[in-house]
C-alpha cells in the first residue's frame, strides 16, 4: 500500500439538492395547520412579504346615539358649561387639595409602578386563562391520607408508597425495598419493614378499590367485599382459578371446585365487572384535533376534490421594497439584503402553491381509484400502491408519501388519514385482488356467525375464507386474530351448554 499527500482530478455524479428544493419539500409535507404557523413565522422574519387584506362586503354603521328624556339639551350643556368655566373658587379648591395631597393627584404616573401593574395584569391574564390541571392519583391518595391520625413513621411510609405506584395503580417493586438503605440497620429493619407492611394496607383502604396492590389477582381481591352476591364464589375462583378463566378452562374449574358451569359464568360475568386497572382513570388522556386538509363533494357519479386552503393568507411581494430595490438611491448592502429576502419571499410562494397542486392531483387520483370504498363502505377497499398513485400523477413516489404524510381527508363517510387509502392485498379464487382490510372484515364476520359451542379452528376458519373466495394461509390467519383481539377457538368456546361431543 502507498501512501502519498497530493491533489488530483475526479469526475463523479452527484446529486445535490437546491435550498429552494428543499423548501419545497417540507412545504408539500406540512399539514395545513403547521402550514399557517410557517407562514406566521416567514411573515415575522421576513419584511418583503405582504398579505393581502380581506375587506368586508358591507361597511360597519356607527351606532346611533341613544338621547335619554331627562337628559340636557344642547343649549342647556352649554349653559352649564359657561357656569363652571366662571366657577373659579372650585377650580382654587381643587389646586389646594392637589397640593396637600400630591401623591393622589400627581399627573405623572411612575414607571416603576406601572410596570409592575403591567406585569400583573400580564400574569393575571396568563392564569385566568390557563387550563385547570387535574386531580392525579397521588394528589388524590394523598388528600385521603388526611383523613387519619397516624403516627409519623407510618405516614411518611404510606407517602412513599404513593409515590412508587405506578399510573395504574400497582405497586410494581418489592415491599423491602421501600426502606431507605441509610436507616434499614440491623436492630432497626425489622421494625420499618412492619411499619411498611401497615404503611401498604393503609393505602390498600384507600379510594379506588384495588389500589396499592401488587398484581392483578390482589387488585381483584381487595375490591371484594364480604356482602357482596357470590363473595365466597368469587374469592376462590380469583385466587385458585385465575389463569383457567383467563384460558376458558372451564370443565377444569368444574372438575375442582364442584360449581357447575352456569354458576362459573355467571360469577365470571361479575369478575369483569371488577377494574383490573384502578388508578387508569386518573390518566389524562389527551386526543389531539384533527383538520382535514381535503374535504370530497359528490359531482354526479363521481367526487371531486376540495382543499382547505381558504384561511391561508394570500401572500404577496411588498410593493414598497420592490421600489426600494429599484430605486438609484438605496446602497448596495441594503439592495442586496433587499434582493435576498425578496428571492425567499417568493420560493415560499411558489412553493405553497406547487403543494396546492400537488396535493390536490394526488388526492384526486385516490379518490378516482377508492370508489367502491366510498360508495359501499370500508370492506371494498381496493388494493393501492404510493407507485401506482404516483405514475397516475406522474411524480416520484417520495413526492407521493410526503404529500400524504400526516394529512386527513373527509369523506361522506367520515374523516380518513391518506394513508388509509393505501392497503396491500392478495389474489382471490376469480383472479381479483381483494385488500388485506377486506380480509380482515370477512374473518371477524365468519367469528361472529360461528357456533360458539364448537367454534373454528385456525385451520377451519382458513377453510371457511376459502368459501368465500378468500385464499389465506394458516399464519396469516392466525396473525390478523392476534392483532384483531380474537381469542383462540378454546377461549371463545361457550360452555354454558353441555353437547354431545365432549372434547
Amino acid at each position: 500500500m502507498r501512501l502519498s499527500l497530493g491533489q488530483q482530478m475526479q469526475m463523479a455524479q452527484k446529486q445535490v439538492l437546491a435550498p429552494r428544493m428543499i423548501q419545497s419539500m417540507e412545504i408539500l409535507q406540512l399539514p395545513i395547520m403547521a402550514l399557517q404557523e410557517r407562514i406566521e413565522q416567514e411573515m415575522e422574519e421576513n419584511p418583503c412579504l405582504d398579505q393581502a387584506e380581506q375587506e368586508s362586503d358591507a361597511p360597519e354603521e356607527e351606532p346611533e346615539e341613544e338621547v335619554h328624556p331627562d337628559a340636557p339639551t344642547e343649549s342647556e350643556r352649554e349653559l352649564v358649561v359657561k357656569e363652571d368655566a366662571n366657577n373659579e373658587d372650585d377650580f382654587e379648591r381643587l389646586v389646594k387639595i392637589a397640593d396637600d395631597w400630591p401623591d393622589q393627584f400627581e399627573e405623572r404616573s411612575s414607571p416603576s409602578r406601572g410596570r409592575i401593574d403591567e406585569e400583573g395584569d400580564r400574569k393575571h391574564d396568563a392564569m385566568a386563562n390557563m387550563v385547570a390541571r387535574p386531580q392525579s392519583l397521588l394528589d388524590y391518595l394523598h388528600d385521603q391520607l388526611g383523613w387519619f391520625e397516624l403516627e409519623d413513621e407510618v405516614r411518611r411510609m404510606a407517602d412513599r408508597v404513593i409515590y412508587n405506584l405506578d399510573t395504574n395503580g400497582y405497586l410494581k417493586m418489592p415491599i423491602e425495598e421501600l426502606i431507605d438503605p441509610a436507616e434499614a440497620q440491623s436492630d432497626q429493619r425489622d421494625h420499618l419493614l412492619e411499619i411498611a407492611q401497615q404503611a401498604l394496607a393503609l393505602v390498600q383502604r384507600l379510594d379506588p378499590p384495588g389500589v396499592g396492590a401488587r398484581n392483578l389477582k390482589e387488585c381483584l381481591l381487595l375490591q371484594l367485599t364480604p356482602g357482596m352476591q357470590f363473595y365466597d364464589e368469587l374469592r376462590t375462583l380469583i385466587t385458585d382459578h385465575l389463569e383457567d378463566l383467563h384460558n376458558n378452562r372451564l370443565p377444569v374449574i368444574e372438575r375442582r371446585t364442584g360449581y357447575s358451569i352456569e354458576l362459573i359464568g355467571t360469577v365470571w360475568d361479575e369478575i369483569r365487572k371488577l377494574n383490573p386497572k384502578p388508578g387508569a382513570e386518573f390518566n389524562n388522556v389527551v386526543v389531539p384535533n384533527v383538520t382535514p386538509d381535503v374535504f370530497i363533494e359528490p359531482d354526479e357519479k363521481k367526487y371531486k376534490v376540495r382543499l382547505e386552503d381558504g384561511q391561508l393568507p394570500s401572500l404577496f411581494i411588498s410593493p414598497y421594497y420592490r421600489k426600494l430595490l429599484q430605486s438609484t438611491e438605496t446602497n448596495a448592502e441594503t439592495r442586496e439584503y433587499i434582493k435576498r429576502k425578496i428571492n425567499s419571499a417568493q420560493w415560499l410562494i411558489e412553493s405553497i402553491e406547487q403543494r396546492r397542486s400537488t396535493l390536490s392531483r394526488v388526492s384526486q387520483a385516490i379518490v378516482d381509484h377508492q370508489i367502491e370504498f366510498l360508495n359501499r363502505g370500508p370492506e371494498f377497499i381496493e388494493p393501492l400502491k404510493m407507485q401506482q398513485i404516483a405514475d397516475r400523477v406522474g411524480i416520484h413516489v417520495t413526492t407521493v408519501s410526503r404529500a400524504v404524510d400526516d394529512k386527513w381527508i373527509q369523506t361522506p363517510r367520515g374523516i380518513f388519514p391518506l394513508k388509509r387509502f393505501f392497503v396491500g392485498g392478495t389474489i382471490s379464487a376469480d383472479g381479483e385482488e381483494i385488500a388485506w382490510d377486506a380480509v380482515r372484515l370477512k374473518l371477524q364476520e365468519v367469528v361472529d356467525n360461528e357456533d360458539k359451542q364448537k367454534p373454528f379452528s385456525d385451520d377451519d376458519l382458513v377453510k371457511q375464507l376459502a368459501t368465500h373466495g378468500l385464499k389465506v394461509a394458516r399464519r396469516t390467519v392466525t396473525k390478523y386474530r392476534k392483532s384483531m383481539g380474537i381469542p383462540s377457538s378454546r377461549q371463545r368456546r361457550d360452555w354454558s351448554k353441555k353437547t354431545d361431543d365432549k372434547q
